[in-house]
């Protein structure tokens, strides 16, 4: 994915769609007025890890297509149609059967009205799935718009902050890896678990390096053995998986992996044996209500079948 892409959506996001697509309380058909409680748990339970104080599912149900961001390639329409079909009610359903089915926790980034219905999924809807979020204010000397979001965040409920891949990848390019540093530190201060994402294995590199404090990483990982990973147009986002595996073997701290389906263009199968095969401890899924509970499933059975990983258990 490129930084213009990126560019684009955190405008699109935050100034022009939101109102359209993240008003979610009135688009969509008519719903009813609360989310049915949800199923008991299987008795077959993800399995579960750490972070910091978190105890965390093995499988994290993604933001992106709560958010309406689906990394569609060309197909501009995808963006439209997952908006009208992930409503607000859709979003709280979605997020009761994740729960229903042993995801305890969500990764997800703070377009307008996310946090806000959040805070309502948990303190109307009787929700307990953690939030781990990843504010989208700019990183500066000051720290002031990054500290404001991150407090305002806090306040909501949020449960661990990470720093916004795009945020570090672009920071870490410019060789800004101190105001790195300062955000890591800044959400540790608040006592709870601060993290790093990113896109490019040179935000990892230089978090070790320079003995950046973070709690835990959210690195993508996925293989290129998909057609669209030849199209260079928003269809790559792990461009080096060999050597990410190879680093991030002697990486102490907990890495929850993303984009492992390449953002639906492998089978989660597929997507989960390599993601926890090469070492992460965690994968991230964007998954739609319909998927929740197949892909709970294969990830149970991926997880159960591991006899060797390259890394051991970080988390």
């Amino acid at each position: 994915m490129t930084p213009i892409d990126r560019r684009t959506f955190v405008k699109e996001s935050l100034l022009g769609s939101a109102g359209a697509a993240l008003a979610l309380g009135s688009n969509g058909p008519a719903r009813a007025a609360e989310t049915p409680p949800a199923p008991p748990a299987s008795p077959d339970r993800l399995p579960r890890g750490q972070i910091g104080k978190l105890e965390v599912s093995r499988l994290l149900l993604g933001g992106n297509l709560l958010t309406h961001y689906t990394h569609s390639r060309d197909l501009q329409y995808v963006y439209n149609l997952t908006a009208r079909y992930n409503t607000k009610e859709k979003i709280f359903e979605t997020l009761a059967l994740a729960e229903a089915n042993g995801i305890n926790t969500l990764a997800i980034h703070n377009p307008p009205g996310i946090p806000e219905m959040l805070k309502e999924y948990r303190e109307k809807r009787g929700g307990k799935i953690q939030w781990i979020v990843c504010p989208v204010a700019p990183v500066e000397e000051d720290m002031a718009a990054y500290g404001r979001q991150v407090q305002e965040l806090l306040d909501f409920g949020a449960n661990a902050i990470y720093l916004w891949g795009v945020r570090a990848d672009e920071l870490v390019g410019q060789g800004r890896i101190d105001l790195v540093a300062k955000a890591v530190d800044l959400v540790r201060s608040k006592g709870v678990p601060s993290g790093v994402g990113a896109h490019a294995l040179d935000v990892i590199a230089a978090c070790e390096k320079n003995r950046v404090a973070a709690d835990f990483y959210i690195k993508t990982l996925h293989h290129h053995r998909y057609p669209s990973a030849k199209l260079g147009h928003d269809s790559v986002w792990c461009t080096n998986p060999e050597e990410t595996i190879e680093l991030m073997k002697g990486v102490q701290k907990p890495w929850i992996s993303f984009k492992v389906m390449a953002a639906g263009a492998i089978p989660p199968r597929d997507a989960f044996q390599y993601a926890f095969a090469g070492g992460a401890d965690f994968s991230l899924a964007g998954m739609f209500d319909f998927e929740i509970e197949e892909d709970v499933r294969i990830a149970r059975e991926v997880l159960s079948g591991l006899r060797e990983r390259p890394r051991p258990w970080r988390g």
